[in-house]
């Protein structure tokens, strides 16, 4: 008879939505990636959305990574105390390749039906020195903040942590876009929102984990 420490559930699932960032996207689905921005950005970012920027060397849109490290390098003239890496969860539509200096659907592939322009490493665009891996969005409702990966210290941290809390809406976790807030995935039949008996979170049956803070029980017994 012994404590129980972890009391919920967690799931593996292979849906390619962690790909390393040699990998190149498959069209239609939706991906964790990083941000990297000032302090008081990631704020508006988080309680208002993304905005698409004017330009950028693949054009309008939101830059975006799969690589944590190259996030990490922006803002370029920002001290580390006024950098944040924002985790997201994006839905890349149709992706474009972009892997050659002046491509000739570098800045003009959303007029050509794509949704994301994707940077592979290592390809040899003198535009991209690091020869880190970089995506543009198109849309910025395709791009959510799930986390954040990195902070300047643990009270910015937990601040921005709280305003994510706080703008997740409505009891169904759900947003404008169809995605369930809790488990990240595409609304369907499958999906079903309910309070945990345990601790009474909001819970999806389709979120891979679930740690239950409910601490009212002392043991467990086999029976």
């Amino acid at each position: 008879m012994s404590a129980i420490e972890f009391y919920g559930w967690q799931v593996d699932y292979d849906e390619d939505r962690h790909l390393r960032a040699e990998q190149e996207p498959k069209t239609g689905n939706r991906y964790t990636m990083y941000h990297g921005t000032k302090v008081q950005t990631a704020r508006a970012i988080i309680q208002n959305g993304f905005q698409q920027s004017r330009d950028g060397m693949l054009g309008p849109g939101v830059y975006v990574s799969r690589n944590q490290k190259k996030a990490e390098r922006y803002p370029i003239n920002s001290p580390p105390t006024d950098r944040v890496v924002l985790k997201l969860s994006v839905d890349c539509g149709k992706v474009k390749r972009i892997d050659t200096d002046n491509h000739p659907l570098q800045k003009s592939w959303h007029s050509q039906g794509y949704d994301t322009a994707w940077v592979p490493p290592n390809c040899g665009m003198k535009s991209v020195p690091s020869g880190l891996e970089e995506d543009c969005v198109w849309d910025p409702n395709r791009v959510q903040v799930i986390d954040v990966a990195l902070a300047p210290n643990t009270t910015i941290l937990e601040e921005l942590r709280q305003l994510i809390r706080q703008s997740k809406t409505g009891p169904t976790a759900s947003d404008t876009t169809g995605v369930c807030q809790l488990c990240k995935w595409k609304q369907g039949p499958a999906h079903s929102v309910q309070v945990c008996w345990g601790c009474g979170q909001n819970i999806c049956t389709l979120m891979t984990r679930h740690k239950c803070n409910y601490r009212d029980y002392e043991t467990f017994q086999d029976y």
